[in-house]
């Protein structure tokens, strides 16, 4: 059996979400969102590698909550970098599995269907990435033009996005560029092709408050 990693990215600092605390341990039913993403993946595969990456000035707070609420699932804690990309590269010098997956760590609503799609088909292919069709009329506008757009050729992207060690691992030798929009843009810098399979349209990433009222409805409805 391939051993499998998981990084999830928690390094946000709450900016959109008008909270002193980032959003990422901000509590749903008396659980921070990461926790419960962290269970997400255990409750997966209870033997896969979990790797957070974290502000350096927020690991304490976190360890402290561990211990206070008993959070006992393993993972491991990975100093965050200035971007999202320098947090990854880092994580990814101490990921052991041959897949690789990199997940939000607002993103607590995934299924475990998701998951497990991501991996059989980065396990096939190479990489994998869970995207959701738009559903709303969509239009282009800028200074000069505003044109009305055919929205069955759009997606939503999702994580977790699911590459092959190796493959990641070159992807992030690159060198970083703010035009890198996540992790399957990087890949495909190597010009290789990218495989989508369709997400769970619950898996919102979580930025703002609106957001976290519509995690607890459907939490609600579990």
């Amino acid at each position: 059996m391939i051993k499998k990693t998981v990084i999830i990215t928690a390094g946000g600092i709450g900016k959109r979400m008008n909270s002193d605390l980032p959003k990422q341990f901000i509590e749903i039913r008396e659980k921070s969102i990461l926790a419960q993403t962290i269970e997400c993946f255990h409750a997966f595969d209870s033997q896969i590698q979990i790797l957070v990456t974290l502000p350096s000035e927020w690991i304490e707070y976190w360890n402290s909550w561990c211990l206070t609420k008993s959070f006992q699932i393993k993972h491991e804690i990975i100093e965050g970098g200035n971007e999202r990309y320098h947090s990854i590269k880092n994580a990814l010098n101490h990921a052991k599995g041959g897949l690789i997956a990199i997940h939000d760590g607002v993103r607590p609503l995934v299924s475990s269907a998701t998951i497990t799609k991501a991996f059989e088909l980065a396990n096939e292919k190479g990489n994998a990435v869970p995207v959701f069709p738009v559903k709303e009329s969509i239009r282009f506008i800028n200074e000069n033009e505003t044109n009305s757009l055919d929205r069955k050729n759009y997606f939503i992207v999702q994580t977790p996005q699911v590459f092959g060690s190796e493959l990641i691992r070159k992807a992030y030798e690159r060198n970083f560029h703010d035009s890198i929009t996540d992790d399957a843009s990087l890949v495909e810098e190597l010009n290789e092709k990218i495989y989508t399979f369709e997400g769970n349209e619950e898996n919102i990433k979580i930025t703002t408050p609106f957001d976290l009222s519509l995690m607890s409805m459907i939490l609600e409805k579990k």
